[in-house]
């Protein structure tokens, strides 16, 4: 990751303990970040300083991965640390024990931002970069991310339903 420009925090160690089953419990160590704030804020805050510029940075940053051959399969709001430099932003990728390091489809890359659990705003701004980055039309890439991220949310809230035993109710 480090080798492509991805920032990540610095490793430090790692170990493995296995059993004749397989790996059986594994440690990461990691140089510490220093963060300012997680995308997490980006989501409960809507009226976040410079929210419009942040994501669109957030945005390159995805799009580096996806140029990369980066599956981050757990791109969620909590996975993305963001530093806040003179005149930037720098933004690191944490937990990252689940990824795929494969050629990325259009649909596959709208498809990898489906858990960062966005609003119909972050949705705009964002297929609007990425748009602009991959050379597609800002409504094909709109329509894609929002379908992917509806879809997600969707399948969450049914889960969160079906765990608390309560029926969904529709309007008619």
């Amino acid at each position: 990751m480090i080798d492509c420009g991805i920032s990540t925090p610095f490793p430090i160690a790692y170990f493995e303990e296995s059993s004749a089953l397989g790996l059986k419990r594994s440690f990461y160590i990691s140089k510490h970040i220093d963060f300012d704030f997680e995308f997490r804020e980006l989501i409960h805050k809507p009226w976040f300083g410079n929210r419009t510029e942040i994501l669109e940075k957030f945005t390159e940053f995805t799009f580096k991965l996806h140029e990369n051959s980066v599956n981050f399969l757990d791109h969620s709001p909590g996975n993305t640390l963001i530093v806040k430099t003179e005149n930037d932003y720098e933004f690191y990728l944490i937990d990252l024990n689940r990824m795929k390091f494969e050629t990325l489809s259009f649909d596959k890359r709208m498809h990898n931002f489906r858990r960062l659990w966005l609003s119909k705003t972050m949705v705009k701004i964002m297929s609007r970069k990425y748009a602009e980055l991959y050379g597609k039309t800002y409504e094909e890439t709109h329509a894609l991310m929002l379908k992917h991220s509806r879809n997600f949310q969707l399948k969450i809230d049914k889960k969160k339903l079906r765990r608390s035993g309560r029926k969904m109710k529709f309007k008619t």
